[in-house]
């Protein structure tokens, strides 16, 4: 890139971070500072509103860079992330969203610990929701990494550990300020411009092969290096049995975690009624969808038209397969054209990850608040506002996940999204389930399945070859792999599931059915809900 290139793109960057900026001060001044508001913006958006937030949450940088990067290096083995993350909104829809809203407050604990003994619950929740938040938070600050790094044409480090730190105190200054109300008008110009962005790019590759998608498989197969292997299972996911469980552990994880999400669920809060959720999840499926398959295209035309060596050239992760495709469909390098289109692209990607880390901030920083410090602290000590502890906890929560993030820097970040998913699905569906639908359900069973769940999804990521063990490990000196799939999702999340069962029928407290045909009334009808 050439310093004209670099300016340009600097200035959209410049020009949607003063936006979304403005949203907040301006948001911050008409606040009036309750926990309401702060956690769930007044309750006060529609249903379109908060379908296009909830899409604008979603669709993270995950999608946009690593999806794609992931198509464009392994081709048919990396759509199945799309697959996985659209059929997950099922799950939602069916089972989740009216039922979450009608009997939570503002978190997850809100819905388990309508039934049971409130502060071991709400403790076991609230550690489990920070650490899936974190994770999918170093998965945000790689991709801002790799982004700005290639914008600037660097390939050392330091880019890639300033951008982190740049990306961590914005989340921080959104979050505190303009609390879930700036978040969610972040999340709905994000998503208007991400949509715009993935359309146009779309368009671009199909006119490019005019319209003509089986020549652009076939081209995209011939540039890859693999021929017919780039369009057929196995490539990534197929060498081996180890290779097909992985696949299948990381199926169950994409599938299962966007139901136990902290981010995801906080967003049912902040629309008036249950009906109103459920039409929220429409509306986010139906913008969700249509992105997904349109990563199908772009990762592909990548390996199409800017081809797979040179995306893992310039990213061995695949992270910057789009902003490529983008300065190739708009002329090449030294055009206008492509500098116009990349520095647009690489802006909605920067955009896409401001306002996702935006989002998962305040829904882990309303954990500690909300269920940890609400539950941890001392009987007589002087009460604090919630509002004010989660503002804290958003600070430390942006410090852990920089740290983090400039460890992680070179794993892909539909992968590491992967894992919060897998973490997420282990600890926190299982409990919500059970809490929702089994009449039996008890305390120890509830905070069993979450550590049931957390424990071991955490201790196999360790023992895994992400960590150890390989030359793209973590830590590629050490070796203490004892765990073969990179996914622990296929081992942990039965667990967690086990763990609440046999927590519940071990109990010495009979369930309390009173309380639970309150919460299913409330649940299924809506009465009483906040």
């Amino acid at each position: 890139m050439t310093g004209n290139h670099q300016t340009l793109a600097l200035l959209l960057f410049s020009v949607f971070v003063a936006v979304t900026l403005a949203i907040t001060t301006w948001v911050s001044r008409n606040r009036h500072g309750s926990a309401e508001e702060f956690y769930a913006g007044g309750r006060l958006f529609s249903p379109m509103e908060n379908g296009f937030a909830i899409a604008g949450d979603y669709m993270s940088a995950a999608s946009f860079l690593g999806i794609s990067g992931l198509i464009a290096l392994f081709g048919y083995d990396g759509l199945l992330y799309s697959v996985g993350f659209l059929v997950a909104w099922l799950v939602v829809l069916l089972l989740v969203a009216e039922l979450v809203r009608n009997c939570g407050r503002f978190t997850l604990a809100d819905v388990i610990a309508a039934r049971m003994r409130e502060r071991r619950v709400r403790i076991a929740a609230g550690t489990s929701s920070v650490t899936v938040s974190v994770l999918y938070l170093v998965a945000q600050m790689v991709g801002a990494g790799s982004l700005v790094a290639l914008l600037l044409g660097s390939t050392g480090g330091a880019v890639q550990e300033w951008t982190v730190v740049g990306v961590g105190g914005l989340m921080v200054i959104y979050v505190s300020l303009g609390g879930m109300r700036a978040t969610t008008w972040i999340q709905i110009v994000k998503a208007v411009l991400l949509m715009g962005g993935t359309i146009t790019l779309t368009v671009l590759v199909l006119l490019r092969f005019h319209g003509d998608f089986d020549q652009l498989l076939r081209t995209a197969a011939e540039r890859s290096g693999h021929g017919a292997a780039f369009l057929a299972p196995g490539l990534k996911y197929g060498g081996d049995w180890t290779a097909r469980l992985d696949f299948i552990s990381l199926g169950l994880a994409l599938v299962l975690g966007t139901a136990g999400l902290p981010h995801i669920l906080s967003r049912f809060y902040t629309v008036p009624t249950a009906r109103a959720a459920r039409r929220s999840v429409i509306w986010s499926i139906g913008l969700i969808g249509s992105f997904y398959l349109m990563t199908i295209v772009l990762g592909f035309g990548a390996a199409a038209i800017v081809g797979s060596d040179a995306v893992r050239g310039s990213n061995a992760a695949g992270n910057t397969a789009v902003p490529l495709l983008a300065l190739d469909l708009g002329g090449g390098p030294d055009s206008t054209g492509g500098t116009v289109l990349f520095a647009v692209v690489a802006a909605v990607a920067f955009a896409t990850i401001l306002a996702v880390v935006a989002g998962i901030t305040l829904a882990s920083s309303a954990s500690v608040a909300h269920d940890l410090y609400a539950s941890l602290r001392r009987p007589h000590a002087k009460p604090r506002s919630e509002v004010a502890v989660a503002r804290v906890a958003a600070a430390g929560i942006g410090v852990v996940a920089i740290a983090l993030g400039l460890l992680a820097r070179d794993l892909n970040v539909a992968f590491l999204v992967g894992l919060a998913f897998a973490v997420a699905a282990s600890a926190n569906l299982p409990v919500l389930l059970y809490s929702l639908f089994w009449r039996n359900f008890t305390t120890r069973g509830a905070v069993w399945s979450v550590y049931g769940g957390l424990v071991p999804a955490l201790v196999l990521v360790v023992l895994s070859p992400v960590v150890s063990g390989s030359e793209t490990s973590l830590f590629p000196g050490l070796d203490f792999q004892f765990f073969p799939l990179e996914n622990p999702g296929l081992v942990s999340i039965p667990l967690g599931f086990l763990a609440g069962w046999f927590g519940t029928v071990t109990s010495p407290e009979p369930p309390d059915e009173a309380r639970h045909a309150e919460t299913e009334v409330r649940a299924l009808t809506g009465a009483g809900a906040v």
